[in-house]
């Protein structure tokens, strides 16, 4: 039987992870990712979870253990934030091309300078291309159900490539809410226990791990990597489909349609601002506006193709990103958001947002601004500038 409790969004990922039962877990300390670890290894010292909890010195030898111990056919996992994530990046690029399927929770934090430790998933965005498998979570149950559903893709034998379930700092690592937990049995029905087959470290099969590769074997690697990433966006539907059969809850697969059955107006959010953003669409359809809300999951690989099937028709989008695109002045996800309309040569008014960085607030106030934004500029045929919500002008 399942069982309720209220708790923060670190222990929502804590409890993920314990359920799935990993065997090996490595993470070095940062905020606000820390307490993750910490209730995993009382899981352990308590007799909770079986796992061997390893201390480290760094993120960089963190994620090198998790690499090391997948390599030996261990199910791993681990945790991090920000300035950890940018340390371990040599392995963090390995673990994906070695086709490790290694599951990690990142407690969205901002990138320094200036000094700030506050929530934003700047960290995980800006490595998006390093290879891994990026889901983004909008409340602490999507962080534990993801969890066990990250496994299930990342273990796949047509995936087999390592995953980042990545949540607001602070929004939702220390923000307590309502999560129904399953129970053990359920889970371990519907996550079958680790037994790799693709690559093992073990002297009774010998096997050459990461030689000097030319350019055409080089080229085979990728173009395997890139195709297994579009199994992963295919599984995700499949995975949320039967994890909602089994549990009651599902989210969408690769991104979630609110109200958009009919809007003429679509808002596009990713992470724990979709909550808001929901709120100000029922109340912009009580007013009798046609709007709805498209919220983006998965970020790589971008699920393209079904982000401009929503979005084509429209009357306008925008599109309000916690995050900077440097050098195209505006956010990330509108970035990719656009390149899906392109692909699709599908052109539909826009204005691009940006929102709650460094940890600030994003309210009603400022949802309601840009969907009034949106509305006033769908009959434009120019490109709008992007617009700042929380500096004094806007949207207060």
């Amino acid at each position: 039987m399942s069982e309720v409790k209220v708790i923060n969004g670190n222990m929502a990922a804590a409890m993920g992870a314990c359920l799935c039962r990993p065997d090996i877990i490595a993470a070095y300390p940062i905020t606000p990712q820390t307490p993750i670890v910490e209730y995993l290894a009382d899981f352990v010292t308590g007799g909770r979870l079986g796992s061997s909890v390893s201390e480290v010195e760094s993120e960089l030898s963190a994620m090198s253990v998790c690499t090391g111990a997948s390599l030996a056919g261990s199910r791993v996992f681990t945790a991090t934030a920000s300035q950890g994530l940018a340390l371990m990046y040599e392995p963090y690029f390995r673990a994906s091309t070695l086709r490790l399927p290694i599951v990690m929770a990142v407690a969205n934090r901002e990138m320094i300078s200036p000094q700030t430790l506050w929530g934003g998933p700047q960290d995980s965005l800006t490595v998006r291309d390093a290879g891994w498998l990026q889901i983004y979570v909008e409340d602490n149950q999507e962080i534990l159900d993801t969890l066990i559903m990250a496994y299930r893709i990342a273990e796949d034998k047509k995936v087999l490539l390592p995953i980042n379930v990545c949540f607001d700092g602070f929004y939702l690592s220390h923000m307590s809410e309502r999560v129904e937990i399953p129970d053990q049995e359920s889970v371990d029905a519907f996550l079958p226990a680790y037994a790799p087959e693709h690559i093992i470290l073990d002297p009774r099969r010998p096997m050459a791990v990461d030689p000097l590769t030319n350019g055409y074997l080089l080229t085979e690697y990728r173009l395997k990597h890139m195709m297994a990433q579009q199994n992963a966006l295919k599984l995700l539907e499949a995975v949320d489909e039967e994890f909602g059969e089994r549990f009651g809850r599902s989210y969408g697969g690769a991104v979630e349609e609110y109200r958009c059955e009919d809007a003429d107006y679509v808002m596009v959010t990713m992470g724990s601002m979709t909550g808001v953003a929901k709120d100000c669409v029922d109340e912009a359809r009580r007013a009798g506006k046609k709007v709805g809300l498209l919220k983006i999951r998965m970020v790589r690989p971008f699920p393209a193709e079904r982000v401009a099937r929503v979005l084509m028709g429209r009357k306008a989008f925008g599109v309000i990103d916690r995050n900077v695109s440097f050098g195209w002045n505006t956010g990330i996800i509108y970035e990719e958001v656009c390149a899906s309309m392109n692909r699709a040569a599908a052109f539909v008014p826009n204005i691009p947002f940006i929102a709650g960085l460094g940890g600030e607030d994003i309210t009603a106030e400022h949802i309601r601004y840009a969907i009034d934004e949106v509305m006033n500029h769908a009959e434009d045929s120019v490109k709008q500038d992007t617009v700042w919500l929380n500096r004094e002008d806007k949207g207060r």
